[in-house]
């Protein structure tokens, strides 16, 4: 699928992140891919995999196009999404149909941001979603020549606001900034309702990114249970 194609594949669509951490119970390329095909039943556009296993694995379970990452901690470092090339290298071999990658101004393992997106591109020939924190890194992004922005990171470093939910203001900073441009700002990073996602796409947002709120049923579980304990102490 080539860049315009994807783009309006995407646009306002609902993009399912189907990832697990080791540990959880369906952690393992195989409850990824069923996962990922229950999201696609349901009408999802794409979806958002982590590594190599699990993004193969979910490329021969569905057509949809697939944003690939790889998740790996590197000591020193505090950048954990495709933070060399040849992390880019095995998520594009496996199947993704676009890479993110951490964006953020923050130190990186090889090189910096700039030259990892124009690497990944030019050695994959795929698109590159810059996942980002703050404004001022998503306008870097886009001027390293970043596809795709996306506001998956806000919360996430020390210098982004920590809030309980979606981070609205850095989207519309985005819109107003990127969306003239023509560059497609992604709403990602906390989106745990129905409102929240139709509020983001409202916002001007390409597609919007659930996670948790769909794919992980220990943290869906959890909140009702806070709720019920809340509801008994009353």
């Amino acid at each position: 699928m080539d860049l315009p194609a994807l783009k309006h594949h995407l646009h306002k669509g609902l993009i399912v992140s189907c990832q697990a951490l080791p540990g959880e119970p369906l952690f393992g390329a195989g409850m990824m891919a069923a996962m990922a095909r229950a999201a696609v039943s349901a009408g999802a556009v794409a979806i958002r995999a982590n590594g190599p296993a699990d993004i193969a694995a979910i490329r021969a379970e569905v057509q949809v196009p697939i944003i690939g990452i790889y998740k790996v901690d590197l000591p020193g470092f505090e950048v954990r999404i495709t933070p060399t090339l040849e992390h880019a290298l095995q998520v594009a071999e496996a199947g993704a149909d676009m890479v993110a990658l951490d964006a953020t101004l923050r130190p990186h393992p090889k090189s910096d941001v700039d030259e990892l997106i124009e690497q990944i591109q030019r050695r994959t020939g795929l698109p590159v979603l810059a996942d980002i924190s703050t404004l001022e890194e998503g306008l870097a992004a886009a001027a390293c020549g970043a596809e795709f922005v996306g506001t998956t990171l806000s919360g996430y470093t020390s210098y982004s606001p920590d809030l309980p939910g979606p981070d609205f203001v850095l989207l519309s900073d985005l819109m107003e900034a990127l969306g003239p441009k023509g560059i497609p700002v992604i709403a990602e990073g906390r989106i745990a309702t129905p409102e929240q996602a139709t509020r983001a796409l409202a916002l001007g947002a390409h597609a919007v990114v659930v996670g948790s709120a769909i794919t992980r049923p220990q943290w869906i579980t959890a909140r009702f249970m806070d709720a019920v304990k809340g509801a008994s102490a009353a």
